[in-house]
């Protein structure tokens, strides 16, 4: 679907990211590759195919769009290295032509090594892009829109006898926007938007936007 914000086309994606096509950018929030694999280490009994529905997700759109850049907004990997990382460097070389990038999330701690291998590009706490402002956190900026993820933001949908289904959502409200958690393996934390909120729910492979 695609909806102007702040003057720019942009297209949500069923894929739970968003194409900006005139920067030739994919922005994807929160994708916490590893995970699976440090729940597992950790005993904790998870399938161990649930992480690698993350890297077809991401193949996809890079085979749908083909960007010249991929901007991580944080949350790119789980926690400590393991195997995982492996793949996913592996997963990079594939794309050599693309410009990875990551803003550093609470989740991101691995050595500054390991994020140097394949020249990915890092950036501590923003990037500036045209009227936007892309963080990991939700902030507020006097002139720029925030684009951010961390929240894993979610819309309930309220049925009969008190039935509700929760769908990861784009939020966009005056001041900022949130993008779903991609990953395959994560949580997710329910919004409340108000009459001037534009709220946008991922079901069944469509973008269907809250009336």
């Amino acid at each position: 679907m695609d909806i102007i914000l702040k003057g720019e086309q942009l297209k949500l994606l069923p894929h739970k990211a968003i194409y900006w096509p005139k920067e030739e950018a994919l922005l994807i929030a929160d994708l916490h590759l590893g995970k699976v694999e440090h729940f597992r280490k950790a005993g904790i009994a998870v399938p161990a195919t649930a992480g690698k529905a993350n890297y077809h997700i991401v193949q996809e759109m890079l085979l749908e769009h083909n960007p010249q850049r991929v901007i991580f907004l944080g949350d790119l990997f789980h926690s400590s290295y393991n195997y995982d990382w492996e793949q996913f460097n592996e997963f990079m070389l594939s794309h050599n032509h693309v410009s990875f990038e990551l803003i550093i999330g609470n989740h991101d701690i691995l050595h500054q090594s390991q994020y140097n291998r394949n020249n990915m590009i890092i950036h501590d706490q923003e990037l500036i892009m045209g009227p936007f402002l892309l963080t990991h956190d939700p902030v507020e900026h006097e002139t720029l829109y925030n684009l951010c993820g961390h929240i894993h933001p979610c819309f309930k949908m309220r049925g009969r006898s008190r039935q509700y289904l929760r769908l990861p959502c784009f939020y966009f409200g005056l001041r900022g926007g949130i993008l779903p958690a991609i990953g395959s393996f994560t949580g997710m934390h329910p919004v409340n938007p108000t009459k001037d909120d534009r709220v946008y729910v991922v079901a069944d492979d469509q973008i269907i936007q809250v009336e």
